[in-house]
């Protein structure tokens, strides 16, 4: 798994309890993150794809039909990442500085870690996220003929750095 140092800050949350994404109105809309201080941000999530036991001996084999699943959910992964604020309404489009992907067969199937990393205003949670998401669909795309049962199981974010709210780590 990818691992970042972190400071004391460990699990602060912010003090506000307003919902940030509505306006006075009560409709969503974009928050201005013009005057937010520009932080590294890091962001850590991880999931899996759960898969029959003759699937994952393909996998291991390297016998799916078709191709290297490993490697095109890991290209996916990073696509999924660049591309958040493309799918999510309210994400910020921001430079993405470092995307790392870790998959691995287990024996129930592919496990998967993807941290994400900014300079910028807003935090990288949603591309992290959005990043393991699309590389477990990508798995169930090249394995849906031979496990058509395949699930994907507890997507998450693991931590975060940087920001306003300092760092959060899942218990």
């Amino acid at each position: 798994m990818v691992t970042a140092p972190l400071n004391e800050d460990r699990n602060a949350m912010t003090t506000e309890n307003s919902l940030t994404h509505l306006n006075d109105k009560g409709q969503a809309h974009m928050v201005n993150v013009a005057d937010r201080e520009i932080t590294v941000r890091i962001a850590l999530a991880s999931g899996w794809v759960k898969l029959t036991p003759a699937v994952v001996a393909l996998l291991r084999e390297g016998g799916i039909p078709k191709g290297d699943v490993l490697a095109t959910a890991r290209v996916a992964a990073i696509l999924g990442a660049k591309r958040t604020s493309d799918l999510i309404p309210l994400c910020h489009p921001i430079a993405i500085h470092g995307v790392d992907v870790e998959l691995e067969i287990i024996d129930a199937g592919v496990a998967m870690s993807v941290e994400v990393r900014t300079v910028d205003r807003t935090g990288v949670e949603m591309e992290a996220l959005t990043a393991v998401s699309i590389a477990g669909l990508t798995v169930i795309d090249m394995v849906k003929a031979l496990d058509p049962g395949a699930t994907l199981c507890d997507i998450r974010v693991d931590r975060k750095s940087g920001g306003r709210n300092g760092n959060w780590i899942r218990d």
